[in-house]
């Protein structure tokens, strides 16, 4: 009911409406600051926290489960957070339509959809042009974050990207990062650790 109402009530606030123009975040949050985007951010746990502790930063969120984004804009709201803005619509769509070229700060991939049988594993977001399309937006020097829980995906992320142009990892060819960067954890996260699952962060910088 909260996140109905957080969709009902709070949307002027805090969504943008998918359109084919080109966002203008000076606008939008009133403000010049940075520009940071989460793709696919569940329930916008880690992404609120991040606009907490970043508050120099702007946060642009896109998710297409309805009860994710209105979570988010319920605990937004009920925090009197405003330096985030939320997106419910296909990401690729959003990235080719309404993001512009070299302005977006950082980005961020965190727990994809793995598609772990290996007869889906074309599903997976991450291949050749969809690094392609985040180089285009990311500022000069802006940063490509990505993390999961699932070890092959992890390989293969860092095999791509490793052989992706215009990137190079932070943490050295071939090599995870050691640490999570200004990712916050989630409780999903905190119950795999619990579990014994392992967690792999990868950074690359937009060269």
């Amino acid at each position: 009911m909260a996140q109905q109402n957080a969709l009902e009530n709070h949307w002027k606030d805090y969504g943008i409406d998918f359109s084919e123009q080109l966002l203008d975040y000076g606008e939008l949050f009133n403000n010049h600051n940075e520009t940071f985007l989460e793709i696919g951010f569940g329930n916008g746990e880690s992404l609120l926290q991040q606009a907490i502790n970043q508050p120099q930063y702007n946060f642009i969120g896109i998710e297409v489960h309805g009860p994710g984004v209105g979570h988010l804009i319920h605990d937004a709201n009920a925090q009197g957070i405003h330096n985030i803005k939320v997106i419910r619509h296909d990401a690729i769509d959003v990235l080719q339509q309404q993001i512009a070229d070299k302005s977006i700060k950082q980005l961020q991939l965190f727990f994809p959809d793995p598609w772990h049988k290996k007869r889906h594993h074309k599903r997976r977001i991450i291949k050749p042009e969809f690094i392609q399309l985040i180089h285009q937006k990311l500022t000069d020097g802006g940063t490509f974050h990505m993390a999961t829980d699932w070890q092959h995906y992890a390989d293969q992320m860092l095999e791509q990207m490793d052989s992706a142009e215009g990137f190079s990892n932070t943490a050295g060819k071939a090599t995870f990062s050691p640490d999570k960067g200004h990712r916050c954890e989630t409780k999903f996260e905190r119950r795999g650790l619990r579990l014994g699952h392992g967690v792999w962060d990868l950074i690359y910088k937009k060269q």
